[in-house]
């Protein structure tokens, strides 16, 4: 017997929502076949199994959502017979509420609610809000003065991650309406039910959009209740995980901030001369990213530690350079889809391999180990006219690189015989986010000056 797990579908996913189950209890399996799909906050996915058997056991239905690591299913070899179908969980009440929640199991996919003796409501106590990047709690019985769907709904099934929302939330399961199968709560009625509430039994200092915030204890924000000229927008998967692993690189680096300033006349002495030919040829345009990508892998290879991990007191250098490309999903969000050993390609690969990516980060047709095990990051936020950007590190990475809107403005050139003059030329700032614990300010400013001559001074004629 071999247990299935949800395998991990990218560095920052935490769970994901099993939508279809290729086989049924009984099939047999084969390695490699596909065995269900899963839908995350970045991709949806076929997921195959990883042995060949037979299919015993379901564990996790269609719809629901599960934390990575949870058991989803069981194959076992063909001898191994299907376990029988379990038995709705509302068929048999167990003894107490209590005692079902602390009973059940955290791979399991659902946990049924029982209701609970009617006890007169108690005082409102002070909720302290948890930080985004703390972990799951484990599913114990919720105390007395803790906000509860157990006493809403006799029988409702909610799994584990629906449950922890509810609870942590002070809601009432019997006023979400349910858009899973068979009207089953999901996760995104949770979100959006949170997003409606107009507020939850707590002392907490409470903020209108009318009215300034009352002072709130150090470290806690203080909740912010939509007034009637307010419009409430449920955050999507993608924006919360983007929120959860911004905040966590944020209290767990010591971040440094670094810019240089490029004169990108030199490249467009090759870009606009061939930007015709290479747009038939490619059937795109070769803007200034393919030449900022080429000249920052270039560069690592003479500062290796800008591609790099911290581990337990050490730092993990990597021999090969897997850069990432931040893409924007229309506003929606952000995918940072990876060029595999971008260190060995040059430009018009690594042009050709960002808009393919882009595209397809776009239409969401990229697969999870192409978004995962970036080394080094680029984010083009000059594409939407920013000038100077001060970009999050992408964790475990230690760096990321922000190429900022190139403008044209005087600048001053060497002329023969060694006098000045003023010239326009196109100029633009290459920022930096990096990890002071892997390195200090001259590794990082020589690192970005090295960047800067590569573009300023090399003959890209022959990479194009």
């Amino acid at each position: 017997m071999a247990e299935i797990t949800l395998p991990q579908l990218g560095e920052t996913v935490t769970e994901g929502t099993i939508t279809r189950w290729f086989k049924k209890i009984g099939d047999t399996v084969a390695a490699d076949e596909p065995l269900f799909e899963v839908s995350t906050d970045k991709v949806d996915t076929e997921v195959p199994s990883p042995i060949a058997g037979v299919l015993t056991e379901i564990r996790v239905a269609e719809g629901d959502t599960v934390a990575v690591g949870t058991v989803i299913a069981v194959v076992g070899d063909a001898s191994s017979a299907p376990a029988p179908a379990a038995a709705a969980p509302a068929a048999v009440a167990p003894a107490s509420a209590a005692e079902t929640l602390t009973s059940a199991k955290v791979s399991e996919p659902v946990v049924p609610v029982v209701a609970a003796p009617v006890a007169p409501a108690p005082e409102p106590e002070t909720r302290t809000s948890a930080k985004v990047s703390e972990p799951v709690p484990s599913h114990g019985a919720p105390s007395a003065s803790t906000p509860s769907s157990s006493g809403s709904l006799t029988g409702v099934v909610l799994s584990p991650v629906v449950r922890k929302l509810i609870n942590e939330n002070g809601l009432d399961a019997s006023r979400i309406q349910g858009t899973g199968p068979g009207g089953r709560i999901t996760r995104d009625d949770v979100v959006a039910a949170i997003g409606r509430q107009g507020s939850a039994p707590s002392a907490a200092p409470v903020a209108t959009a009318s009215a300034a915030p009352a002072a709130a204890p150090r470290g806690v924000a203080p909740r912010v209740v939509a007034g009637a000229r307010d419009e409430v927008v449920a955050l999507s998967k993608i924006r919360q995980a983007t929120g959860m692993h911004t905040l966590m690189s944020k209290d767990a680096i010591p971040a440094a901030f670094s810019v240089v300033e490029v004169d990108f006349a030199n490249v467009d002495a090759t870009r606009l001369r061939l930007k015709e030919e290479f747009k038939t040829t490619e059937g795109f345009s070769l803007t200034y990213l393919p030449f900022i990508a080429r000249a920052v892998v270039d560069a690592i290879k003479e500062f290796p530690h800008m591609n790099s991990s911290v581990g337990e007191s050490e730092l993990i250098v990597h021999k090969y350079v897997d850069l990432g490309i931040a893409i924007d999903l229309d506003y929606q969000g952000l995918l940072a889809p990876v060029i595999r050993d971008a260190d060995e390609k040059r430009l018009r690969a690594i042009a050709r391999e960002v808009n393919d990516l882009a595209i397809r980060a776009r239409s969401r047709h990229l697969s999870p180990i192409e978004i995962s095990g970036g080394t080094f990051t680029i984010t083009n936020n000059g594409s939407s006219g920013s000038v100077l950007t001060m970009p999050i590190i992408n964790q475990p990475q230690v760096a990321i690189l922000s190429t900022d809107a190139v403008k044209k403005k005087p600048v001053v050139i060497e002329i023969p015989g060694g006098g000045e003059s003023i010239a326009i030329h196109p100029v633009g700032n290459l920022a930096m986010a990096w990890d002071h614990r892997a390195f200090d300010g001259a590794y990082a400013a020589n690192f970005l000056v090295k960047v800067k001559t590569i573009l300023e001074t090399r003959d890209w004629s022959s990479e194009v």
